[in-house]
């Protein structure tokens, strides 16, 4: 079933990431965006001769987005379920890997193929084009250019990290896949009986890494192996098994039969496969321990600074033209919402005294789901009905996974939405409202699912900007303490003048310990402005800072991009301001690059002035 691929490796799919979102169809008229036709009124030949060109060049690109899409989304078997409900409608009929190879030799190969397809893009005329056609292009072109600050750095790439990297996400996916018919049973143990050779791969690629003295530090590596003994499942009793199980009833007209060969065999994967895939983990990370000598963040590496560079632009899609611009905007927003903050503070001395007994109205998280939903509908497009469970994270999971995170739904069925909370008790503190509103409704599922409704480029469905999709919902998030949740208003101004403020310190942090490289002293120091006690806080920062590098920055820089661009519009439109139609802009022209959303953010602007 799972053919060799002979040429394309997949361009922008790895693995599927928990949390991701995809673009939309652009609805801007291209106010100075475009070239004027070459022909005129009085040379009927001419028009027809451009007419016959524009059809050839837009049916040209149609096709490229087509087969791209297809080879694209074919890559692997994993990608391909999650991705697509009905394959067969696609004319795809199988996937070429079951995993998309996560070797050096395919991510070299990986560099070629964009550079290849980069100057394919070049040679069509973006004045032939369709007005989608026309974003999409710049849409892509824009990512390869990005791609292209990490050539020769593969080795750079780190698929292991402790809460978000490979081996803390991927047995998520595997619970939440499918079974629609019998062959999804038969497609997700062939997974489980691969993910052995699958880690195997991983594991070679971190001996690489280490070979060419870019191994990540022992702190970090005892970090990833904890992540990794999360999941040295108890045969016979286990969340692997449990979601097995309820997935399996889930299948009409399996006799008893056949459901005992595959519990059988899905608890043989489990304890032949998937237990000693990260027992291979473990001990081959536990073997090169010692050779990771760089302590610092990414520029510690020899071209560390360099790929950070990359790392900045491919997770944010800024329009900041340098880390250093980029910095300095960081800092300017971190000082207006500490000004905010203690604004309200000393205008409203009871807040204080107030920080630890306030409360939302709603709690239950249907309850928050279903109430934002309602106090969105004034402000943002609505959707169609669409369906989504809630469920809590596997507490044996619990400290190897994120707060919160949204299942993307199939390209072909948005009404399959899954939205996991983490009741650890180290979340204790986090706001439910506040992390539905990200994940949920305005948030991820919601841009998603519009997204799902709108998008006519499935092309566009693949490519993902974690800047647009972690920025909006940051954005959204923010806006949330504004709504009428049971919270006085200057509390709520005051939460969330502080979760950005905070959040900013994340982000500023993040870009001084993996670019400037500020040691932990250096961190201690910064935070000490803020806080008090700051000798534990310092070193758990830092931490996280070395460990997901630019991970903070596709939140903050997103939402800040997000931000400028509305404060711009309230100012230049001033009453003529409607958060509904600005709202519907930004998600009609969906997952891209900040560059270009600006480019038609100046002629949405320019339409809606009198």
């Amino acid at each position: 079933m799972y053919k060799k691929n002979t040429r394309m490796y997949c361009l922008f799919l790895t693995l599927m990431l928990i949390v991701a979102a995809a673009g939309c169809v652009p609805r801007p008229t291209e106010t100075a965006l475009t070239t004027a036709a070459p022909f005129s009124e009085e040379s009927p030949a001419n028009y027809e001769q451009f007419e016959e060109k524009r059809l050839e060049e837009q049916k040209r690109f149609s096709q490229l987005e087509a087969d791209l899409f297809k080879e694209e989304i074919s890559n692997s078997q994993i990608d391909l379920h999650f991705l697509l409900k009905d394959p067969a409608a696609y004319g795809i009929t199988d996937a070429k890997y079951l995993y998309s190879p996560a070797t050096l030799e395919s991510m070299k190969q990986n560099t070629a193929d964009q550079n290849q397809l980069a100057q394919e893009l070049a040679s069509f005329d973006p004045a032939l084009l369709d007005a989608n056609q026309k974003l999409t292009l710049r849409v892509l072109q824009s990512f390869l250019k990005t791609q292209q600050k990490a050539d020769g750095l593969e080795l750079y790439t780190q698929p292991l990290a402790p809460t978000i990297g490979v081996q803390a996400e991927l047995p998520m996916l595997l619970c939440e896949y499918t079974f629609r018919e019998k062959q999804d049973v038969e497609d997700y143990l062939m997974l489980l009986e691969h993910i052995d050779t699958y880690y195997g791969e991983i594991l070679e690629f971190q001996q690489e890494k280490s070979a060419a003295g870019l191994m990540m530090s022992d702190t970090t590596l005892n970090h990833v192996i904890e992540s990794c003994e999360s999941y040295l499942l108890v045969p016979g009793n286990n969340f692997m098994i449990d979601t097995f199980k309820q997935r399996l009833e889930e299948i009409p007209d399996l006799s008893e039969e056949e459901k005992n060969a595959f519990y059988a065999r899905n608890e043989a994967a489990l304890e032949q496969h998937f237990v000693p895939a990260y027992q291979l983990l473990i001990d081959g990370l536990e073997k090169l321990k010692g050779t990771g000598l760089n302590e610092k963040g990414m520029c510690g590496y020899p071209e560390g600074k360099k790929y950070y560079e990359y790392l900045v632009f491919s997770k944010t899609g800024t329009s900041f033209p340098s880390v250093k611009e980029l910095l300095s905007a960081i800092e300017e927003t971190i000082e207006k919402n500490l000004e905010e903050t203690s604004r309200l503070l000393s205008e409203h001395p009871e807040l204080a005294t107030s920080l630890g007994s306030y409360q939302f109205r709603q709690t239950d998280p249907q309850a928050i789901m279903e109430e934002l939903k309602t106090l969105t509908s004034k402000d943002f497009p609505s959707l169609p009905e669409c369906n989504y469970t809630l469920k809590d994270v596997p507490s044996a999971l619990g400290l190897s996974l994120s707060p919160a995170f949204y299942l993307t739904s199939p390209i072909d069925d948005a009404s399959r939405n899954v939205i996991y909370i983490n009741r650890n008790p180290r979340f204790e503190e986090q706001q439910l409202y506040n992390l539905i509103a990200h994940e949920g409704y305005p948030g991820h599922l919601y841009q998603n699912v519009y997204f799902h409704c709108n998008c006519e480029s499935d092309l566009r469905k693949l490519v993902n900007f974690p800047g647009y999709s972690e920025g909006w919902a940051t954005y959204v998030e923010h806006l949330s303490y504004g709504l009428d949740n049971g919270l006085d208003p200057s509390m709520s101004k005051l939460l969330a003048a502080n979760s950005m403020a905070t959040l900013g310190l994340h982000a500023y942090l993040d870009i001084a310990v993996n670019y400037l490289g500020w040691e932990p002293a250096h961190v201690q120091e910064y935070l000490s402005q803020f806080y008090n006690d700051t000798d534990e806080l310092a070193s758990v920062m830092f931490e996280t800072m070395v460990e997901n590098p630019a991970n903070y920055l596709s939140y903050f820089v997103g939402y800040m991009e997000f931000q400028n661009m509305r404060q711009t519009a309230m100012e230049q439109l001033g009453e003529r301001f409607d958060a509904h139609e600005f709202h519907k802009f930004l998600l009609d022209i969906g997952d891209a690059p900040f560059d270009v959303i600006q480019a038609y953010f100046t002629s949405w602007l320019l339409e809606q002035k009198p």
